[in-house]
């Protein structure tokens, strides 16, 4: 008997000694899992956003699996691990620290800025490089954090870049600024102001509503009776759609203006006709102008064409894979100084970062609703404007 239960005790540690062997890991070893974080809204009004985002970067995943991709000589799989933030605070940061559990080497998001500010420090604490492909606010990067980065423009570019042009091209001597509330909203918002009081423009007190808010009778009403020339809305497109349809039926003839939260296709589903004319702003390039082969592969992947800012979290998920390739390891803290000084080439352009992990010469591109369609019509870029067509010619 004593034989035998040796003999059993003999077979249990091989076998166990086989299963540790096949075990994945996040260290780059043979056939090892890497696993790169994702985060955005999957639910709510803003999903079709957080689900776009996401494309963006499980594409630029399945693209370096197919690839073949080896660090430090063995071969690895990458895995995309995607959470649902809600657009709460609260939840971003439950998911933060649910993804550094998860041991994810990397992390592409979040998409809102007042997601992606409470969950930074988590993601510092646990030394992840994270990039964001659309979380525009400025303290984002204000915080010191080395491992936190993005590859769009800031709001103290963008605010500027659209007010300066509905100040140039519309001239107004009267505009309300509105805001949702939320670390992107009001932050946008607070940069348009400044720069239309700048500009000598009369902006009237703010006025505020909530991430949720789709009732902006009272507010507009309210508004209907100062005679604004120009309204600007700092918020996302689910509720900056119900605002701009609302504001025409009760008669408000002043233009329309948003941030790039609000700059989608999606304002003329929301808002119907009242779309037409709108101005907005997106921290970077349009969508039609991403890389061809991005483009493409997208639209064979996920039967649709890129709504926002996939092409961003999609070089965003290649910069991280490839300063893992160029260190030669998948560990955070031994490709992260080369993540910093990365000099790429993407589907959006080159980019490089600065000292505080923001994109060096973020362009801003102005769009106008013309026949329901979203249409670029200039790109600012280190305080020169071109017309969208001039942009791209240059281009060339």
């Amino acid at each position: 008997m004593k034989n035998i239960q040796i003999g059993i005790s003999a077979i249990a540690a091989a076998i166990a000694l086989i299963g540790c062997g096949q075990q994945s890991s996040s260290g780059g070893g043979a056939g090892a899992e890497v696993k790169i974080g994702h985060v955005g809204p999957l639910t709510g009004g803003i999903a079709h956003l957080g689900k776009d985002n996401e494309n963006g970067a499980r594409l630029a995943v399945e693209e370096a699996n197919a690839a073949k991709i080896k660090i430090d000589g063995k071969d690895v799989k990458f895995t995309l691990v995607a959470e649902d933030d809600q657009a709460d605070p609260k939840v971003g940061t439950t998911v933060a620290q649910k993804l550094v559990d998860a041991k994810v080497v990397g992390v592409v998001g979040h998409l809102n800025s007042g997601t992606s500010i409470p969950a930074s420090p988590i993601y510092n604490q646990a030394g992840i490089p994270v990039i964001s492909g659309s979380a525009t606010n400025p303290k984002l990067t204000e915080q010191g954090f080395k491992t936190q980065f993005r590859v769009v423009g800031r709001d103290d570019q963008q605010g500027p870049a659209i007010a300066s042009y509905l100040a140039t091209n519309n001239k107004p001597s009267t505009v309300a600024v509105i805001d949702d509330a939320t670390a992107y909203g009001e932050g946008i918002a607070n940069e348009v102001e400044k720069t239309l009081k700048a500009a000598k423009i009369n902006v009237l007190p703010r006025e505020k509503g909530t991430d949720k808010t789709t009732d902006w009778k009272a507010i507009l009403t309210k508004l209907r009776g100062r005679n604004p020339d120009a309204v600007f809305y700092g918020g996302m497109d689910a509720t900056g759609g119900p605002l701009l349809k609302q504001g025409r039926e009760l008669g408000i003839k002043a233009v329309f203006s948003f941030g790039d939260g609000a700059c989608t296709d999606k304002m003329k589903e929301l808002a119907g006709d009242a779309a037409e004319g709108l101005l907005c702003s997106q921290a970077g390039i349009p969508v039609e102008a991403a890389d061809k082969k991005f483009l493409d592969a997208y639209k064979k992947k996920f039967n649709a064409d890129p709504i926002l800012y996939s092409p961003f979290t999609y070089d965003a998920a290649n910069m991280l894979i490839q300063a893992m390739q160029k260190a030669n390891s998948s560990d955070p803290k031994k490709y992260l100084p080369v993540l910093q000084k990365l000099d790429f080439k993407g589907a959006t352009g080159k980019i490089a970062f600065d000292d505080k992990g923001d994109r060096k010469d973020a362009e801003m591109t102005i769009f106008t609703m013309k026949g329901g369609k979203l249409t670029p019509v200039a790109v600012i870029q280190g305080g020169k404007t071109q017309t969208y067509d001039e942009f791209v010619k240059a281009a060339k």
